[in-house]
């Protein structure tokens, strides 16, 4: 039988997406890879602070990789996947309103407590993603996870567009200067991740199953055993495999220019502001971009519209790496805006339909280990080919082969296969 759609869960759902965006895009886009240049780095070289920021955002990803299975397992085990939600979405609002007292050339404390508020964020999405099979019909899961894109670029685009007229004009909201903008934006972001997280902890109903009631070391022990079993699992769903691998490429690159897209533009020395606005612009036109996706997917098929996705990023590096003008920085933050929110939701949904509903969590947490072991790679390639070359120009054209692979290997990924193995699983 069909599921009808609940609209409030869907949009308590959403919400979710509307409040952590808000780090997403004010903090880890925006602000901080310039702050951490300009204030805490003040005075360095700027291809060395370009590496520690790979650093960072690095280590936190690899954190991720270690414990996303594991603690999906837990949370599906026991029936806890908000629970675990809660918990990363605290740590990340604790550490990002503890930078505001992070002092100019302090750049440790700034990297540290940076890693951990984006362990929060990554954290939270490997719970926040499998609660989408409780929210969404399977028929409707191109529509929803395009919703929830769309609603986060909306809410983290109208926080910055706040956070980007405190720094350009401070003495309007009684501040100082533009760093004490950016720094009381710290605290901004925070208070807003928490409020609007507040209605899916509120609203969302997770199914709890049958032996929801094992804890402690009796949990770990089954969610250890059953990891190995889920290992076992991909590596025989064949589709499920292919699509990981083909994912795991694909958004590396996509990963790499959400991060390192400011500290890309700041190395070939445009202007800091423009930088910011040019990322502003992209979430605007993200939002209606992620619904049209969202809407191609349940016409076309998520395949198509990730095919379409793929197609332009591999335009955007060629064209990023002869850019000379901040004009044409702008067209690429439109361009990239138009697809962004596309390629991520219709991956989401994609993989939502090969895989057993009923272990969600643990098959979301490699999802996301695989995002983020992804992540790993590049940044820090980025920069090290930036130190080693010089040119930044020629980092940018180094996560090329990256999306061509993951094209590639999508041709081979059959998602009727896919949803058969699927049922077959949960039935047995």
């Amino acid at each position: 039988m069909k599921r009808r759609l609940n609209n409030k869960q869907i949009v308590s759902w959403a919400l979710y997406d509307w409040a952590n965006s808000a780090f997403a895009v004010t903090i880890m886009a925006g602000f901080f890879p310039v702050f951490f240049k300009q204030y805490w780095s003040a005075g360095g070289d700027v291809t060395q602070s370009s590496f520690y920021l790979g650093i960072a955002n690095s280590s936190a990803s690899l954190v991720i990789v270690v414990v996303a299975p594991l603690l999906g397992t837990i949370a599906d085990q026991g029936g806890k996947k908000k629970r675990f939600l809660l918990y990363f979405t605290l740590l990340g609002i604790i550490m990002t309103a503890a930078l505001y007292w992070v002092e100019s050339g302090n750049w440790p404390a700034a990297m540290g407590l940076y890693a951990l508020a984006s362990i929060g964020f990554f954290g939270g999405i490997i719970f926040y993603d499998a609660l989408i099979v409780d929210v969404s019909p399977h028929q409707h899961l191109d529509f929803v996870s395009g919703f929830g894109y769309a609603v986060g670029y909306l809410g983290g685009g109208l926080l910055f567009a706040l956070n980007v007229a405190m720094t350009l004009n401070p003495d309007w909201f009684g501040l100082a200067d533009a760093s004490e903008a950016v720094r009381w934006s710290f605290l901004m972001v925070a208070a807003w991740w928490a409020l609007f997280s507040i209605p899916l902890f509120l609203f969302i109903k997770e199914p709890q199953p049958a032996d929801a009631t094992r804890t402690g070391l009796v949990a770990l022990r089954l969610a250890t055993r059953q990891l190995s079993n889920t290992f076992r699992e991909i590596r025989r769903l064949r589709v499920v495999f292919l699509f990981l691998l083909s994912y795991w490429l694909y958004i590396d690159g996509v990963s790499t220019i959400i991060k390192m897209a400011v500290d890309y533009g700041m190395a070939l020395g445009f202007d800091s502001t423009s930088l910011i606005v040019a990322l502003l612009i992209t979430q605007f036109v993200g939002f209606p971009a992620a619904i049209a996706f969202g809407i191609l997917g349940e016409r076309f098929g998520a395949r198509t519209g990730i095919y379409i996705a793929i197609t332009v990023y591999l335009i955007v590096i060629v064209w990023a790496s002869k850019m000379e003008s901040e004009w044409e920085f702008y067209a690429m933050a439109i361009t990239i805006g138009l697809v962004q929110g596309g390629i991520q939701s219709l991956s989401r949904s994609f993989y939502a339909r090969i895989i057993p509903a009923d272990k969600a969590g643990e098959f979301f947490g490699f999802y996301n280990m695989l995002g983020r072991f992804a992540a790993i790679l590049g940044p820090v390639l980025m920069g090290w080919v930036s130190m080693a070359t010089g040119d930044p120009r020629l980092s940018i054209l180094a996560i090329a082969p990256l999306f061509i692979l993951g094209l590639l290997l999508l041709f081979f990924v059959d998602e009727q296969e896919g949803r058969r193995m699927a049922r077959i699983t949960e039935e047995n």
